[in-house]
């Protein structure tokens, strides 16, 4: 028996399909994981700090977006591990 073959479809006409009530399951596999949507917020930084973020970003070849979010990372994960030896 032949395996049904899909044509690879593009998220917005596999959007389209299930907006006409289609059957889209087929083009998803239950491998993948959900993400979590993403929220918006304003950080205000001196000069001196976005000129030391943009010199890291310049060295890494990453966007200050990067950084900040890798170095946030970092300091809540030293934050968690500090709180839990702690304990």
């Amino acid at each position: 028996m032949k395996k049904a073959t899909h044509k690879k479809l593009t998220a917005d006409e596999i959007a389209d399909l299930a907006d006409q009530g289609k059957d889209v399951s087929v083009h998803f596999t239950n491998k993948g994981k959900m993400k979590r949507p993403i929220q918006r917020v304003n950080v205000d930084f001196t000069e001196d700090m976005l000129q030391e973020l943009d010199k890291i970003s310049s060295e890494l070849n990453v966007s200050r977006q990067a950084v900040i979010k890798l170095y946030l990372r970092e300091a809540l994960d030293r934050h968690y591990l500090a709180k839990n030896k702690a304990v």
